[in-house]
């Protein structure tokens, strides 16, 4: 059985659920893309091809062999796009939540089941149906619960609105003994460089007590302050917003010490060296034209 532990973004990492690029069934018409950064490309021409995107996904799978991370990938389904693992569930403490993600996508979690069968069935939750959420928005921070949200009136019309405030209530009611902590985001159906589609596009922490954010995620600004005075002005990481649209927040961390990191990210990169990180680069530009990065690719299962 696998002893599910996730307490933070950044402890030693021991099994995680990779992606896959495999067999994703070309180049989806405008109407079945979910976000403003994936049409962008498809109108221009320059949407990602399936080989260019499995030899990413390569390169992140030989840095998790590296540092010995157990790697469970789903079941390829044919004409699919299985590479975002991390909207279909997410651990908190040792507790599955499915994600209760757009319709389309559902078969993705059958993908894995050969994962969840691996889990105590009574620590696999499914919320109710008006609970929506997708990992990228759920961060678990030691005593707290951080959760990108979405508080517009008119969320239902948001095809970049991922996670309600039902599912904010539901995480208070399954976890008491956390903190809960929401922020509303910036989201747009269609300029990709004012979008967050999730908490993580804007803002993660990264080591013990450092993080990246972009303030311009934010609609509230006292909700991102919160964020500036837990963490401390001098151990942020400030992004841009054209650093926001290439997915700057988006890295992920193997071990507080530890970080993989888009090889084009040089000054993001460069602050990480400078404050004690190693840093492991590699190519996911053409990932990235789907409005997700190397967070995204993940759902991990164990840390320290």
């Amino acid at each position: 059985m696998l002893q599910l532990n996730i307490q933070n973004e950044t402890s030693r990492l021991h099994a995680v659920v990779l992606g896959t690029a495999k067999s994703l069934g070309g180049i989806p018409k405008l109407k079945d893309a979910y976000d403003p950064k994936s049409i962008e490309h498809i109108l221009a021409g320059t949407y990602p091809t399936e080989e260019d995107m499995k030899l990413e996904m390569e390169a992140f799978n030989k840095v998790f062999q590296k540092y010995d991370v157990k790697i469970f990938r789903p079941k390829v389904i044919e004409n699919y796009n299985q590479i975002f693992s991390r909207d279909i569930g997410f651990v908190i403490d040792d507790v599955f939540i499915k994600a209760n993600i757009l319709p389309d996508r559902e078969e993705e979690l059958c993908a894995i089941e050969h994962v969840l069968e691996q889990i105590d069935s009574n620590k696999v939750l499914t919320p109710p149906e008006e609970v929506h959420v997708e990992g990228g928005d759920v961060m678990p921070w030691g005593k707290y619960i951080f959760v990108g949200t979405c508080r517009r009136n008119d969320y239902p019309d948001i095809i970049t609105a991922r996670t309600n405030l039902s599912a904010v209530e539901y995480l208070k009611k399954t976890f008491p003994n956390k903190i809960v902590k929401d922020f509303d985001l910036v989201k747009s159906n269609t300029e990709a460089r004012d979008n967050a589609l999730h908490l993580d596009c804007c803002f993660q922490p990264v080591g013990t007590d450092k993080a990246i954010i972009y303030k311009g995620g934010f609609n509230d600004k006292n909700e991102y302050q919160f964020l500036v005075n837990l963490f401390g002005e001098e151990n942020l990481f400030q992004i841009t917003r054209d650093e926001m649209y290439k997915m700057n927040s988006n890295i992920f961390s193997i071990s507080p010490k530890v970080v993989v990191s888009e090889k084009n990210f040089t000054r993001l990169n460069n602050w990480l060296r400078d404050h004690g990180f190693t840093v492991e680069e590699i190519p996911y530009a053409e990932i990235s034209k789907q409005e997700g990065l190397l967070r995204c690719s993940t759902l991990p299962l164990i840390r320290d």
